[in-house]
């Protein structure tokens, strides 16, 4: 059998940078990122900052608010409604989870459409759905682009989606089904999982369960996407791993690695949807 082919993140992600950096070259100002957090949980501090530096390597302007945990909801929306205001500010991120104490549907809606760059604004998930003009979720817009990049033609294939997250699973099937794909969503109350999944010519894994997908649940000759995230412990040592088990990937056509598949992309579409909303806002 042919060895699988290795769908690095990292070309992909350049590409998605250098559209950006193509945009922002024909605006008059810079376009400025704002993303918001609140609290020092150690996985969101890392997960700003790379935003925030991979921003200011592109010439883009970024500024991070850094919050206190026990910020009032009231202040909070009073940030966000006068970044809505400034004409300065291209795109508002608020970094998610929030904390309990915050309405996490009510901040997301307080978001500009216009300035939404996670697209998850009610605007933009309509906007989505209907095949209209939106800034879109930033992990599943890059999954697109990432096949469109090596090449995988998406019209007419099954995918399986494993997840329905409105952060990728549900973005997802919406962006599949306008690349004319046959999508099928898939979810942990699924009944006869493995049988579903060996009818995708595209698997996708976004459920953050560490190998939960197996060998026998994948298709000969599949393109496996692995979107999970998972910190284990193997062998005394903390690792990232995703949600398919590696022995998974002898059967595949090509996959995603977990780490340095899917992860750079997130970021690098971030910024390009901060271009795009730059040059909208620029448009009227």
């Amino acid at each position: 059998m042919t060895e699988p082919r290795v769908l690095s993140g990292a070309p992909a992600a350049a590409h998605l940078l250098e559209r950006a950096v193509s945009i922002m070259s024909t605006l008059p100002n810079k376009p400025h990122l704002h993303v918001i957090r609140l609290g020092e949980d150690p996985a969101s501090v890392s997960y700003v900052r790379l935003k925030d530096q991979k921003a200011l390597e592109i010439g883009m302007d970024s500024t991070v608010h850094a919050l206190p945990e026990n910020t009032l909801e009231s202040e909070l929306l009073t940030l966000i409604s006068r970044l809505n205001r400034d004409p300065r500010a291209s795109g508002i991120l608020v970094q998610l989870p929030l904390p309990k104490h915050i309405n996490e549907s009510l901040v997301l809606e307080a978001v500009s459409p216009d300035k939404d760059v996670d697209g998850f604004h009610a605007v933009n998930v309509g906007k989505l759905w209907s095949g209209g003009e939106g800034l879109f979720p930033c992990t599943a817009a890059g999954i697109i682009e990432m096949c469109k990049f090596y090449g995988i033609a998406l019209e007419g294939m099954s995918v399986v989606i494993v997840g329905r997250s409105n952060i990728v699973g549900k973005p997802l099937a919406a962006l599949m089904l306008r690349e004319n794909a046959t999508v099928t969503v898939a979810h942990s109350r699924s009944k006869n999982l493995a049988e579903v999944t060996r009818g995708a010519d595209v698997l996708v894994a976004a459920v953050g369960r560490a190998g939960l997908i197996t060998p026998e649940m994948v298709r000969e000759g599949a393109v496996i996407i692995d979107v999970g995230v998972n910190r284990v412990v193997l062998e005394g040592k903390n690792r990232l791993v995703g949600d398919v088990q590696k022995a998974a990937y002898a059967r595949a056509g090509a996959y995603t690695p977990v780490p340095g598949g899917v992860g750079p992309l997130t970021v690098s579409h971030l910024l390009l949807n901060t271009a795009i909303a730059a040059q909208r806002l620029l448009e009227g």
